[in-house]
């Protein structure tokens, strides 16, 4: 069996400290395969809030894989934005899309975030052609016999969750990465854990969400999902604080 620790939304400038060493406590503890981090690592991309986030994951005993969300890219420097949305991650460049050395499963990366959209909301999700012919060719290229796991930061579809994603060419991506022999995706942004089937014309494919270990929760505490991946995947939603942890059974 292989544990995963997934988490998303740390988002530092807004981030909960006690939620942070938290987390840290359960890694060092529990030690889990690996950790993916499916995004927003900051709340307003600045260096300092990269500088701390990258220190943070550095301090985490376990392979780490982390995605672009949102907040990560430049807010107020539309300059940044457009040309260089990226130069702020240097210091955590090499856990970007980080390819993970898991026997019998692999992990894909998906971007889901735009520097721009034809809508005034650029927060929510994008799925581009590029982007999408890009996780395909790695989900064809998994071994045969691999579960494969899509890591993303915006849920391609809605969760019922209160917050939305809204992503654009998000149900024709889910239905190609499921005929392409996806078994689930991976996803933060709404804050809030959830855990649902979709069914496709090439069969079913989970959609699993975490939650957020920054100050800006919804309707749930700080928390993030332990998957346990065998025979089948089991979402296990750890909540910090007298909460107590939770099997998500997906709907």
């Amino acid at each position: 069996m292989i544990r995963l620790f997934h988490v998303s939304d740390v988002q530092f400038g807004a981030e909960d400290r006690e939620a942070l060493d938290w987390f840290a406590g359960c890694v060092r503890a529990e030690r889990p395969d690996a950790i993916v981090m499916t995004g927003d690592l900051t709340m307003r991309a600045r260096t300092r809030e990269f500088e701390a986030a990258a220190q943070w994951l550095e301090t985490l005993d376990a392979p780490v894989t982390v995605e672009v969300g949102n907040h990560d890219l430049p807010y107020f420097n539309l300059w940044a934005r457009f040309v260089t949305p990226y130069r702020r991650y240097r210091a955590l460049e090499r856990m970007i899309e980080r390819p993970l050395d898991l026997p019998g499963l692999a992990i894909v990366p998906l971007k889901t975030t735009a520097r721009f959209q034809w809508r005034l909301n650029w927060s929510k999700g994008h799925v581009s052609t590029r982007a999408l012919q890009e996780a395909l060719a790695l989900v064809e290229a998994a071994p045969d016999g691999h579960r494969v796991l899509i890591a993303c930061h915006h849920p391609l579809i809605e969760a019922g969750t209160r917050s939305s994603s809204h992503t654009r060419g998000g149900r024709a991506a889910l239905a190609a990465l499921a005929a392409a022999g996806a078994d689930a995706v991976l996803s933060g942004h709404v804050h809030d854990p959830f855990d649902i089937r979709e069914a496709s014309g090439a069969g079913e494919v989970r959609l699993i969400g975490a939650g957020t270990l920054s100050e800006r929760v919804r309707e749930s505490p700080p928390s993030f999902n332990e998957l346990r991946i065998g025979e089948g995947i089991e979402t296990i939603v750890r909540r910090m604080g007298a909460a107590p942890d939770r099997r998500l059974s997906p709907a």
